[in-house]
């Protein structure tokens, strides 16, 4: 397994990440200095990404990231912080597409977790069929709630399907963030490895087994749950849009998002 290289045309992105193909599997590697956060471009380019892998019949891919602290701290503030209308629903309805791209695509997936991952770190690693992270003294978690909004429906329901619901609303209201062996207990990873060297062979490892079930088999057992999640938000998605921009136009929530901003240059 993983031995031919398959050449692919979409090897690099301009550093955000990059993608090496192997024997029906895929690698793709987060870099986007210094935190890999989800832009607009970065959003399309991840979504285009796997579509391109599923028309080319790939099997699996493993996400890990390329720096050794942060696998992804979610959505890029800057494009939420005095955006226009316009803009932020764009920006909005690509995280939407991105999101429902990863869950329902019929591709393995599997997260390979070596760093921090809240809020759309951790909607990423939870919307894969497998996740494995490192215990270490990395976080992870939806803390949406702290910069002064609730997490939307969808991806509220990740961690309500992951976590007891009781834990699951508790984590939401106060914004906690897991530390790895309290994620592997609520069932938001499903693996913990000990060493970052032990993570990609780990990722590799799991990914085989699921490669050991038929592909249409597999196909259809993951659909068949996740389907009625996908096609949920697409019955409130413009709603959805509607409700986020509501929120994020907000003076109150503009003034949050300010002061998170200067607290970030300040520590630089």
């Amino acid at each position: 397994m993983l031995h031919k290289i398959i050449k692919m045309n979409f090897k690099i992105f301009e550093g955000k990440f990059h993608v090496n193909c192997k024997n029906g599997t895929a690698r793709l590697v987060l870099q986007k200095p210094p935190v890999n956060s989800l832009n607009l471009e970065m959003l399309q380019k991840l979504t285009s990404t796997i579509k391109d892998l599923e028309r080319k019949k790939m099997r699996g891919i493993i996400i890990t990231s390329d720096s050794t602290k942060v696998f992804c701290a979610g959505l890029d503030i800057t494009e939420l912080y005095k955006p226009s209308e316009e803009k932020l629903r764009v920006f909005w309805k690509a995280f939407q597409t991105f999101w429902k791209t990863l869950y329902s695509t019929p591709l393995i997936t599997v997260a390979a977790v070596n760093g921090h991952a809240p809020a759309g770190g951790c909607v990423m690693l939870l919307s894969c069929d497998h996740s494995i992270m490192v215990n270490s003294d990395f976080l992870l978690g939806l803390n949406e709630s702290l910069l002064g909004f609730a997490a939307p429906k969808w991806v509220r329901l990740l961690l309500v399907n992951a976590c007891k619901t009781r834990a699951a609303e508790h984590a939401l209201k106060t914004s906690k963030l897991f530390n790895p062996k309290e994620a592997l207990d609520c069932g938001i990873v499903d693996e913990l490895v000990d060493s970052s060297s032990d993570l990609l062979p780990k990722a590799e490892e799991a990914l085989n087994q699921f490669l050991k079930v038929p592909g249409p088999a597999f196909q259809k057992e993951k659909l068949s749950v996740r389907k009625p999640f996908v096609d949920s938000l697409i019955s409130y998605e413009d709603q959805d849009v509607d409700d986020i921009v509501k929120v994020f136009l907000a003076d109150e929530t503009q003034n949050i998002l300010g002061k998170y901003l200067e607290n970030l240059k300040r520590k630089k």
